[in-house]
């Protein structure tokens, strides 16, 4: 019997009805280990590949062939849109199935969730928090809706590994298990994943289950990528180079026109959109919003049609939806700005193509990016710009060096020539999160002795190397301050101020999030801003520009009119880099390299060979340690952030000063009396002396972010900060082989 005749009925109906001509790799090699074993399954293959129908097909033909007492299938999201979206695809895949799906997050009707609850069965789709809701909150109805569930898909799985949300997604499940008595087996989809065994560990933590990972040979992929470079200033010999060393472009006088290499983008990103359905990639909101409202402005007065959309966490989610129905319409060429909203698995049907505003954070999120293009059998196209405002100080010699350049030029060789991704660091002392799981267990279980609230609570799986000295700590700590209280049987409660916490509508989540004030013209809501705008004053949101007419601070409502124009918006961000030792290292042997890139612009090609000559010559690339002045030195050991960081606090700890600069990151600099071969000395001393991390003069307030820390010792963030994000080993590595 083949992979298809083993599907169920109505499975094989749909198959048909939408004039599949085979099953794909992964979903014949899912299949197999659905009905043949009882492995947990890892799914991780490209955007559009059929991953998610690679879990569904298999999966709901065993609940149809075995009709579960329960829940059977429970599906989780990082995203209510991403549910929304798999609901409707759900619904139709369901039709003739009699297997009902129901979704539940903060904005589904509570008519069906409570239906599900009184006769649960079928299929579930659910975020971590609102699962964390049901189990902390529903403990009866938790038991009953879960007490015969089989599988668990994680879809976005690469997502939930890189932060806390994550871990508390794996702390839940494993809760609900310990209510139920029963353990499903987990199915993660990923489109991107660079360390397969370390997604495996994740995804069976607390399922004592082995896990397998079809390898499936999808073939080599023609990619069209193309970097164009655009300069803040108007002068000639930065378009087209007269004679003369590399560096001549770097001694003429700047024009008082700056911004031309501005409007010259948003010229170019008008032509290059024009008639094409596209998604514009940036690195932040604010970015995302003045583009858009340029490319509005130009098309408006070239009589060109509003098709200029924005997509990101600050709009509201009605507009946002809006946008992804009109991005699936074949007839319509939508150009939509976008942050990270749209780097997950919404379907948005196919896009001619995609382009990226400066450089990726990360490889992980240039692959997620260029996944959101050449769906459908087209080719993938990205288009890099990159707009270069350049200010020289003649006594820095590497100011002339764009970093942010070599960095693109770095990802898309990792990517596209060994599809090599950055690997996730694990969170071993996640302590903000053991504050909610205790706080949740407590609010959910009632008064317990600490003996076993810490039983319940270590042994999950996340919490696997907190020690028990940790947790008393804690425990005390959170008793000191009232978040917790002592009975007199000697047991713990939730005290006077935590019940504030886990009272709060906010306690579900655990990443950060700010305290928004709405916007809203009269009765629709545009979105959200973390500042007010007094009256008179205009900013822009979704794309639009706006002016307050009123400001309803206690019930933190803008309201506002549509203006004309183009405005600005900030949103308080903090700059957070993390580059990998892998990336940085390829960035060196770009700058060490004669290599040609044929994506290269006629204008980044000579852009390169300048950078190229100026690190040559500055001495960069072979020594570890470059005079930049008389007193001030240049620290090159071409390793990670972290591994950066951890350099820093070690010189630090020699009396040694230096600081990072951000616009780089790749260097350490140094303000040092000695000479360059002294301080060459010192740092080989430190990575042959084998430092205790914990004697480092690391700041008071050191801490990996994260919500609740306010509520976790000083010293225990410390602890975590030494050991979750230091890297002391892997600077020895790189730096000493």
């Amino acid at each position: 019997m083949n992979t298809f005749e083993r599907l169920a009925p109505f499975v094989q109906d749909f198959i048909y009805q939408n004039k599949w001509e085979e099953l794909r790799g992964n979903q014949v090699e899912a299949c197999k280990v659905i009905f043949d074993s009882d492995d947990n399954l890892l799914l991780s293959s490209g955007t559009a590949s059929g991953k998610t129908e690679a879990a569904f097909l298999p999966v709901l033909t065993d609940l149809w062939n075995n009709p579960s007492k329960s829940v059977g299938v429970l599906y989780i999201s990082p995203l209510k849109a991403l549910i929304n979206d798999q609901f409707k695809r759900l619904e139709e895949l369901l039709l003739d199935s009699n297997i009902p799906v129901c979704k539940w997050h903060g904005d589904a009707s509570q008519t069906k969730k409570d239906e599900l609850m009184k006769d649960p069965k079928g299929l579930l789709q659910i975020t971590p928090e609102s699962l964390e809701s049901l189990a902390t909150n529903k403990r009866g109805a938790c038991m009953q809706m879960f007490s015969d569930l089989r599988y668990v898909i994680i879809d976005e799985v690469h997502h939930f590994m890189r932060d806390a949300r994550g871990l508390q997604l794996l702390c839940v499940l494993e809760r609900v298990q310990r209510l139920t008595g029963v353990i499903p087996r987990r199915i993660g989809l990923s489109a991107t994943m660079g360390d397969i065994s370390m997604a495996e560990t994740w995804l069976n933590n607390g399922t004592n289950r082995k896990c397998s990972s079809p390898i499936t040979d999808e073939g080599k992929k023609r990619v069209r990528i193309h970097v164009e470079r655009f300069v803040n200033y108007a002068d000639k010999r930065d378009f087209q180079q007269e004679s003369g060393s590399p560096t001549a472009m770097y001694t003429t006088n700047v024009s008082d026109s700056g911004n031309i290499g501005d409007r010259e983008h948003f010229e170019y990103l008008f032509k290059a959109t024009l008639d094409k359905k596209t998604i514009i990639f940036t690195n932040s909101r604010e970015e995302t919003e003045f583009i858009l409202a340029n490319l509005r402005e130009i098309a408006l007065k070239n009589k060109a049609p509003d098709v200029y959309r924005v997509h990101h966490g600050n709009v509201s989610a009605l507009l946002r939806e809006t946008t992804e129905d009109e991005m699936k319409s074949e007839d319509e060429k939508i150009v939509t700005g976008a942050t990270v909203t749209l780097e997950l698995g919404i379907d948005i049907g196919s896009l001619d193509q995609a382009v990226q505003v400066g450089a990726p954070m990360n490889v992980s999120s240039f692959a997620q990016r260029l996944g959101r293009c050449g769906r459908r059998g087209q080719i993938p196209q990205l288009l890099f710009t990159l707009v270069e405002g350049i200010v020289i100080n003649t006594d820095d010699i590497l100011g002339p060096i764009n970093w942010e350049l070599i960095r693109i030029i770095a990802i898309i060789e990792l990517y596209t020539k060994t599809r090599w991704l950055e690997p996730i660091y694990p969170y071993n002392h996640a302590y903000n999160l053991l504050y909610h799981q205790t706080m949740s267990h407590l609010k959910s279980a009632g008064e317990m002795s600490p003996a076993a609230l810490a039983s319940d609570i270590l042994t999950l799986g996340c919490f696997s190397h907190i020690s028990q000295e940790d947790y008393q700590q804690l425990l005390r700590h959170l008793v000191d301050i009232s978040q917790l209280e002592r009975t007199e049987r000697d047991g713990l409660i939730i005290g006077r101020e935590g019940e504030k916490i886990v009272n709060s509508h906010k306690f579900l989540t655990v990443f950060l999030s700010t305290d928004y004030l709405l916007v809203k013209d009269e009765n629709r809501t545009i979105g959200t801003v973390d500042k007010v705008y007094p009256v008179g004053v205009r900013f822009a949101l979704a794309g639009l520009a706006w002016e307050t007419v009123d400001v309803n601070e206690q019930s933190k409502v803008i309201f506002v009119k549509q203006v004309p124009g183009i405005s600005l918006v900030d949103w308080d961000v903090d700059f957070e880099i993390d580059l990998h030792t892998v990336l940085v290292r390829k960035m060196r042997e770009i700058l060490v390299s004669d290599d040609a890139f044929p994506y290269l612009s006629e204008r980044s090609a000579p852009r390169l060979e300048e950078i190229r000559y100026i690190s040559r010559n500055s001495g960069i690339l072979d020594n570890l340690v470059t005079p930049l002045s008389e007193k001030k030195f240049a620290i090159f050991p071409w390793v990670g952030t972290r591994q950066l960081f951890t350099l820093h606090y070690a010189l630090l700890n020699r009396g040694i000063k230096s600081r990072l600069p951000w616009i780089s990151a790749v260097f350490l600099e140094v303000v040092y009396s000695g000479s360059k071969e002294s301080l060459e000395d010192t740092i080989y001393d430190i990575l042959h002396s084998k430092p205790n991390l914990y004697d480092f003069p690391l700041p008071d307030n050191v801490q990996v972010r994260g919500k609740y820390n306010e509520f976790i010792p000083l010293n225990l963030l410390r602890k975590q900060f030494v050991e979750d994000y230091l890297d002391f080993d892997g600077l020895c590595s790189a730096l000493l082989g």
